[in-house]
């Protein structure tokens, strides 16, 4: 069946235009209250959300449905996504729900579901909460004295600072580091900056202030400039930016210079590979992630998987063949020895557990390998895909004879936004541009003709 609404993470588009509305996160807490109803005990969903204005709207549109279905709504506020898919185990629910669009402007917004286990929902089940939602679902309603609760719980910021705090050896503190953290006015703006000063660390913090409209604006993971000038400012050892809902993290090293999440993954496999920690024999990245990373595990006797595009299906790969360590280059981090789902924050305490223990800068330990020339372009269309163009079809094989084993071509639809993003990489920087430009206008081209 083809998915109408629900994308590589959740469900996302504008926040009070279809799907993202108010009435289909209704009928989404409905579809799910039912899918997740099993037995005779009362059943519970814990719902969090980020800042955007948005979230009021559907947080309580999705207590409306999942109350409806005859479950009892916990009801978390401004959380991390992480923090969400830890509370739904410790606090037993049947069901977790993470309102945000991660890294998207404040105009948008989106949904993501999670299992008891605190997994994000494979694609059957997404589907068969997608076949629901266009029926009537009044026959899945609960009788009058079976409709949920909502309650709205205290005390889940100090658990997942304590959950954060536990990721590390109790021996390790962060005394003597001065530490900038933009939290992109997201859901970490009060427990990031906690873990860090608890944790023994001098805190510089950024993105802290959310109005509503502010999440990720010129902040956060995807705008790191304010960051790397504040790093700079206040002589900080290192700066950390976390995106909207902060399961993905950034590194700025002390000389305002930008580590990605290929370069995290080096230094974290490596690392617990020495120690004798690493599970699978290597790590899991998507297609996307740098063939440098791919080269630099090779010299040590350790693999790379690879998988599509979406920080879950990093995560199924990992469970299905025992990885411990995977990730994304745009700083999605899952670290499976502590969490179900990327967690920038955490990440971000292996990195600095590893300059403490090093004793060196942050330049000098996380950057692991020197990164193959790579260049990555979006095309924005409407309607049917390009992809499906005979021309376009007929660029691409041209192009990826053009690399043959010197490089590799990516070009895949956005999961989230109506792009086509088309990736290069190889040792030729020059073929690279060519390559990428030349496609990008055939794409292009193609979306006009349409």
């Amino acid at each position: 069946m083809t998915r109408r609404y629900f994308g590589t993470d959740g469900i996302r588009g504008q926040a009070n235009r279809a799907p993202m509305t108010a009435e289909t996160a209704m009928k989404v807490g409905m579809a799910a209250g039912k899918m997740f109803r099993n037995g005779g005990h009362r059943h519970r969903v814990v719902i969090g959300k980020d800042t955007r204005l948005s979230g009021y709207m559907l947080e309580y549109a999705m207590v409306a449905g999942f109350t409806a279905a005859g479950v009892d709504a916990f009801i978390l506020g401004p959380i991390p996504t992480p923090a969400v898919a830890m509370l739904t185990r410790s606090l037993r629910a049947d069901v977790g729900v993470m309102i945000s669009a991660s890294h998207n402007p404040y105009q948008d917004n989106g949904i993501k579901l999670f299992g008891p286990d605190g997994y994000k929902l494979s694609d059957d089940i997404e589907r068969e909460i997608e076949a629901l939602l266009d029926q009537d679902m009044s026959p899945h309603f609960a009788a009058p004295d079976h409709i949920g609760r909502a309650k709205r719980i205290d005390g889940v910021h100090d658990r997942y600072i304590e959950h954060a705090k536990r990721t590390l050896p109790r021996d390790v503190t962060l005394k003597g580091l001065r530490i900038a953290i933009d939290c992109a006015n997201g859901a970490a703006y009060k427990v990031a900056p906690a873990v860090l000063w608890e944790l023994g660390a001098e805190v510089v913090p950024l993105g802290v202030e959310p109005n509503g409209t502010n999440i990720n604006l010129n902040c956060g993971s995807t705008h790191p400039e304010a960051l790397a000038q504040k790093v700079h400012e206040v002589r900080a050892d290192i700066g950390i930016a976390l995106d909207g809902d902060a399961d993905r993290v950034i590194i700025i090293d002390e000389k305002g210079r930008e580590i990605d999440g290929d370069q995290l993954m080096a230094l974290i496999g490596e690392t617990w590979a020495n120690d004798g920690l690493l599970r699978g024999g290597g790590i899991v990245a998507t297609i996307m992630s740098n063939l440098g990373l791919e080269r630099f595990l090779d010299a040590r006797g350790l693999t790379l998987a690879r998988t599509k595009v979406g920080d879950r299906y990093v995560v199924e790969h990992m469970r299905n063949f025992g990885f411990n360590v995977g990730g994304e280059q745009s700083g999605h981090m899952v670290l499976s020895d502590f969490g179900t789902t990327g967690d920038g924050l955490v990440a971000a305490l292996q990195v600095l557990a590893c300059v403490k223990r090093t004793g060196k800068t942050v330049s000098d330990v996380c950057r692991r390998f020197d990164p193959v020339p790579q260049l990555l372009k979006n095309v924005r269309f409407s309607g049917a895909s390009p992809l499906e163009n005979k021309v376009v079809k007929e660029a691409i094989a041209a192009a990826e004879a053009d690399l043959k084993k010197s490089g590799r071509l990516v070009i895949r639809p956005s999961g989230t936004e109506p792009l086509i993003r088309v990736m290069a990489e190889g040792d030729d920087r020059g073929e690279i541009e060519r390559i990428v430009n030349d496609l990008t206008d055939v794409i292009a081209g193609a979306c006009r003709a349409a």
